[in-house]
């Protein structure tokens, strides 16, 4: 991998990790049009530690707050109804998903799963229950003729049940094309969160998965299968465009509907199909023969 590949490719991360549109299906595309090899599921995942990077910063004082009243909460039978300490364990029971799904399915997701035909049907796919989820929620919130405004449901809401199913949907980006933002926000939207209390906690979730992916992938680098110059370069600018990107995404939600974000997708996909459906571009395109 060149340097100006890894540029490319760290600033797509970056700008895509936070936005319901796939990251990881948005690397793949990147190397496929461009006649590159496929940078491969462990530089995405160790690339998303330069955008997880840009979480822990930007959610600092939450994660802080979080962290500080769970370990409390271990000898302090009185702090275990604080809602602090409550999110820890639901970050950690949100987890377990993907993380036995990671493990299970990993020869699949760092092979069939990076067919271009799996990901333009992804991409469609989840765009459209996006957008479902989405419209849902413009419903509650403003009401109509004949209906008043629903009060939709807030972090301080979310239970074991609901931290599992959000821990479910985020296990579904496992294939690219999905959006562990997309699949999450979507989850949440559909069991009647916010736009905001569904985005905050899909990132928040994001973190052990992604650190522990990221780590877990390291061996590979160690072994001679990723360029490490390259590929701390690539962390690196994920890192910051990713917190660039992360700090408008999180204003952007508060008054704007995902229905753009629903649009690229679904285009994309057409396109997608098309494109390998008329030979100018091979399912597996990119792809090492290693």
């Amino acid at each position: 991998m060149s340097w100006f590949e890894s540029f490319i490719l760290g600033l797509v991360q970056g700008l895509t990790e936070f936005l319901p549109i796939s990251s990881s299906a948005h690397l793949r595309l990147t190397a496929a049009f461009a006649g590159w090899h496929d940078p491969g599921a462990a530089f995405t995942a160790i690339t998303q530690i330069g955008t997880e990077a840009a979480v822990l910063i930007y959610f600092r004082k939450d994660i802080a707050r979080i962290i500080s009243a769970w370990f409390q909460s271990l000898t302090n039978k009185a702090l275990r109804s604080d809602h602090d300490a409550q999110m820890g364990w639901l970050v950690i029971v949100g987890s377990i998903p993907i993380g036995v799904l990671g493990i299970t399915f990993k020869d699949q997701i760092e092979g069939p799963f990076r067919d271009l035909r799996l990901i333009a049907t992804t991409l469609i796919v989840m765009g459209i229950i996006l957008g479902i989820a989405d419209r849902l929620a413009a419903r509650d919130e403003n009401g109509g003729k004949h209906r008043a405004v629903k009060v939709r449901k807030s972090l301080q809401d979310l239970g074991v049940r609901d931290g599992l199913i959000f821990g479910i949907c985020q296990a579904l980006a496992l294939v690219p094309g999905v959006s562990r933002s997309g699949a999450t926000i979507s989850g949440g939207l559909l069991m009647g969160y916010t736009r905001e209390a569904a985005a905050r906690y899909s990132f928040l979730l994001a973190i052990p998965a992604v650190l522990a992916s990221g780590v877990f992938e390291l061996k590979d680098a160690t072994e001679g299968h990723v360029s490490w110059g390259p590929t701390i370069f690539a962390t690196i600018i994920a890192f910051i465009v990713g917190y660039v990107v992360i700090a408008w995404f999180m204003k952007f939600i508060t008054t704007k509907s995902f229905m753009p974000f629903v649009i690229y997708r679904i285009l994309l996909g057409i396109a997608l199909f098309f494109l390998v459906g008329t030979d100018t571009l091979s399912p597996h395109a990119g792809e090492s023969a290693g």
